[in-house]
C-alpha cells in the first residue's frame, strides 16, 4: 500500500454509493466506522445535490470493537427501513468495516424486512471505485431484472433500449443521457429503462421489456449488459457517441438493431465542430501536441476527435482504468505511443513532462499538473471537482457534445494566443518582458525560469543568448534553458552565448 496526496478512485464502496445515489427507492446501508462516513460531501458539495444521499452509516468507534459491531449493523439497517420505507435495502461493509468480517448480507438478510435485500461484497483491498459500482450494479441487475414475456408489438410500436452505466458523480452523466435520449426519439427508439440514474428497483424489474441495451459508461454498465446478453438475449451497442465520428457511428449501429433508417437523422447533422476545426479561426490548431489521460472510456473517444476531427497530435494517452489496459494501449498504438497505465498522478506528471505537449486534456489532478507547468488544459474525465458540475445543460456526448467538447478544448489554446501577442510586443513600453499568458497562472510569469541548484556556479547569458531563448515556445523554454546550462557547465564554460545555445541544442536534439 502507498500513501500519495491524490487519488484518481476511491474504495469500492463508494462505487457502490454512486449506484445508491444516482437511484431512487434503493437504500444503502454501510457497515463502516466515522472516518469512512464523507458520501455527504461528495455528493451535497461536489456535485451539489439538492438531497442527502440515501446512506445510512453504522459509524461505530474504536471502543465498539470489543463489543457487537454486529448489532450496531442490525440496529442501523432496521432504522433505515423504519425512517425511508425504500424499495430495497442495499448492505455492504467499507473498507475498514472489512476486516471485522460481521456479513452485513446475512445479518440484514436474518432481519426478515418486508423488502429485498441485495448484499454487495466489495474486496477493498484489491478493487476501485468503478470496479464497485460496476460490481453493485450487476448485483441489483441479477437481484431484480425478470425475463419479459413475448410480446406481439403493435403494428406502430417503436422499438425499445435500456441506456446503461449512469451514475451519480459520473462526469456530465446528467446531460449526456437527455442527450441521448433526443437522439434516439429523433431515431424512433423508446428508451424503456435508464439506469441506474433516476431508476428504481422496479424500473430494474422491466429491464428485459426492452430489445436491446446501449451502454453509455462501460466502466460502470458492461458487467450488466453483458449478463443480459447472456441472460435474456439482448444484445448490446458498444460504441460510446463522444465525437461527431463515434456519434454516426452508434446511430447506424442503433438503427441496425432497431431496425430503423438512419439517413434523416444522419443527415440532418447539427454539431458545428466539423465547421469550426475546419475554419480559419482554427487552422493555426493543426497539428498541436496533446496529452490525454482519465477514464478509458473518455480518454480513447478523446483520442479519436484530436486527431481525427481537429487535426491534433497525440503524444500522449493513457488511463487509470486497469480493467480496460487492454482497450487504451490498443488505441494508443494508432498514435504510435506506448500508453500509461498507472493511478498514480507523479507517474502522470513525469509522462505529460516528457512528452512536452501543448494541451493536456485530463481530471482534475492534471488541471493541477498543467498549472503548475504553465501548459492549457481541459477537463475531460472523472475525477473532477465542483466546477465540472455546471448549471447549464453541458453533455459530452452526441453532436451538441461535440460543440461542447469543440469549445472546451479550443478555448484554452484560443487563450494561448496571449503569449503570442506577448511575443510581438514586448519591446512597447505598456508590456513588461517578464508578462506571461494570463489564463496559466504563476506558472507562465516566469516559463523560463530555472533553479540554481546549491552548490552549483551561477551561469550569466548575454544580451544575444537571451534574446533568442525567448523565441522558443513557452511550454520548453524552461527545459532548453535547463538543458544549455548543463551544456555550458559540462563544458567549463562560465556564460551562455548564442553559439553556447545553438551548440546545446544541436547536442540533445541528436
Amino acid at each position: 500500500m502507498k500513501l500519495t496526496l491524490w487519488t484518481y478512485e476511491g474504495p469500492p464502496h463508494v462505487g457502490a454509493m454512486r449506484v445508491a445515489t444516482g437511484m431512487e427507492g434503493l437504500h444503502y446501508v454501510l457497515h463502516a466506522p466515522q472516518g469512512d462516513t464523507y458520501a455527504d460531501l461528495l455528493f451535497t458539495m461536489i456535485e451539489r445535490q439538492a438531497k442527502r444521499p440515501p446512506v445510512t452509516y453504522t459509524t461505530f468507534q474504536a471502543r465498539d470493537l470489543g463489543g457487537d459491531t454486529a448489532e450496531l449493523f442490525k440496529n442501523a439497517a432496521l432504522q433505515a427501513y423504519e425512517r425511508f420505507r425504500p424499495q430495497a435495502l442495499l448492505v455492504g461493509a467499507s473498507c475498514t468495516a472489512e476486516l471485522i468480517q460481521d456479513d452485513p448480507g446475512g445479518l440484514a438478510r436474518a432481519l426478515g424486512l418486508p423488502i429485498p435485500v441485495v448484499a454487495v461484497e466489495l474486496p477493498a483491498y484489491q478493487k476501485k471505485e468503478n470496479w464497485g459500482s460496476a460490481e453493485t450494479f450487476y448485483q441489483l441487475v441479477r437481484a431484480f431484472a425478470q425475463r419479459s414475456a413475448l410480446r406481439e408489438k403493435a403494428p406502430n410500436e417503436r422499438p425499445r433500449c435500456n441506456i446503461l452505466g449512469p451514475t451519480a458523480l459520473g462526469f456530465r452523466h446528467r446531460d449526456d443521457v437527455a442527450e441521448i435520449t433526443g437522439l434516439l426519439d429523433r431515431l424512433g427508439v423508446d428508451v424503456n429503462v435508464t439506469a441506474p440514474l433516476r431508476a428504481t428497483p422496479a424500473d430494474l424489474g422491466r429491464l428485459g421489456d426492452a430489445d436491446f441495451n446501449i451502454v453509455l459508461y462501460p466502466e460502470t454498465g458492461m458487467p450488466a449488459a453483458q449478463w443480459l446478453l447472456r441472460t435474456f438475449g439482448q444484445p448490446l451497442v458498444k460504441t460510446v457517441p463522444i465525437g461527431i465520428g463515434a456519434t454516426r457511428d452508434f446511430i447506424q449501429e442503433v438503427a441496425g438493431l432497431a431496425g430503423v433508417d438512419p439517413a434523416p437523422l444522419l443527415d440532418a447533422d447539427e454539431s458545428r465542430l466539423p465547421w469550426y476545426s475546419r475554419s480559419v479561426d482554427s487552422t493555426y490548431l493543426t497539428g498541436k501536441r496533446v496529452f490525454i489521460f482519465g477514464d478509458a472510456t473518455h480518454a480513447v473517444a478523446a483520442a479519436r476527435i484530436a486527431r481525427e476531427e481537429l487535426g491534433f497530435t497525440v503524444v500522449g494517452l493513457g488511463t487509470y482504468s486497469r480493467e480496460f489496459a487492454r482497450e487504451v494501449r490498443q488505441a494508443a498504438t494508432q498514435h504510435n505511443i506506448e500508453a500509461t497505465i498507472t493511478d498514480d498522478y507523479l507517474e502522470v506528471e513525469a509522462a505529460i513532462t516528457e512528452a512536452q505537449p501543448e494541451l493536456v486534456l485530463g481530471t482534475q489532478m492534471e488541471r493541477h499538473i498543467a498549472k503548475r507547468l504553465g501548459l492549457p488544459c481541459a477537463v475531460i474525465s472523472a475525477p473532477v471537482h465542483v466546477q465540472d458540475f455546471p448549471a447549464r445543460y453541458s453533455p459530452q456526448m452526441g453532436f451538441e457534445g461535440a460543440n461542447v467538447i469543440f469549445d472546451t478544448w479550443v478555448h484554452p489554446l484560443m487563450m494561448g494566443l496571449e503569449e503570442h501577442l506577448l511575443g510581438m510586443f514586448r519591446d512597447d513600453a505598456e508590456f513588461k518582458d517578464e508578462a506571461g499568458a494570463s489564463h496559466l497562472g504563476e506558472a507562465a510569469a516566469l516559463p523560463d525560469a530555472a533553479p540554481v541548484l546549491a552548490g552549483e556556479p551561477a551561469l550569466t547569458w548575454d544580451q544575444a543568448a537571451e534574446k533568442e531563448l525567448k523565441k522558443i515556445p513557452f511550454f520548453v523554454r524552461g527545459k532548453a534553458r535547463r538543458n544549455t546550462e548543463r551544456f555550458a557547465m559540462d563544458h567549463g564554460l562560465a556564460a551562455v552565448t548564442l553559439d553556447t545555445l545553438y551548440d546545446a541544442k544541436a547536442h540533445y536534439g541528436r
